[in-house]
């Protein structure tokens, strides 16, 4: 997948857990930590979650928002939030539309299978709406350490 660094993220309009309907716009002026991940209630995916939760005060104090992406519906959404207290909204991408746009719908293996899913990636979008650091690939353990790092020294 090509880069999406230094260009202006893809908008986009998605429901949340709540139906309603959140922007990519609706944050400008904030920056914007955008994270894609395969699916709720899963290990990895619950352990990604819980660390952002857990350092959500720190991401706020530096100006930025979490907003997690899964093709799971709303209702899978709300039990995954209420579960684990998760303090951010998780966005419904059930055809992977926006997935797309981001390159991180891709095809995947597992046990011999091959099939198309969400490659866990995050994207961080400063204030006016540009790409400025990409995380493809990511491996959960110390994630969400690298990504305050990226934010809180600029670069």
């Amino acid at each position: 997948m090509e880069t999406l660094l230094n260009q202006n993220a893809p908008e986009f309009t998605l429901l949340n857990e709540k139906d309603e309907q959140v922007s990519l716009s609706d944050f400008k002026g904030k920056k914007v930590v955008l994270y894609f991940y395969p699916k709720d209630m899963t290990p990895g995916c619950t352990t990604e979650a819980c660390d952002f939760r857990d350092q959500y005060k720190n991401f706020s104090e530096l100006n930025a928002v979490i907003l997690g992406v899964s093709p799971d519906n709303a209702a899978k959404h709300t039990k995954f939030i209420d579960k684990y207290g998760l303090p951010f909204s998780l966005l419904v991408d059930e055809d992977h539309a926006v997935a797309e746009k981001y390159g991180v719908w891709v095809l995947k293996k597992m046990y011999g299978r091959e099939f198309m899913g969400i490659e866990r990636s995050t994207f961080l979008i400063n204030e006016e709406g540009t790409v400025i650091k990409e995380w493809r690939k990511v491996k959960v353990k110390d994630h969400i350490e690298e990504v305050l790092t990226f934010l809180r020294e600029g670069k």
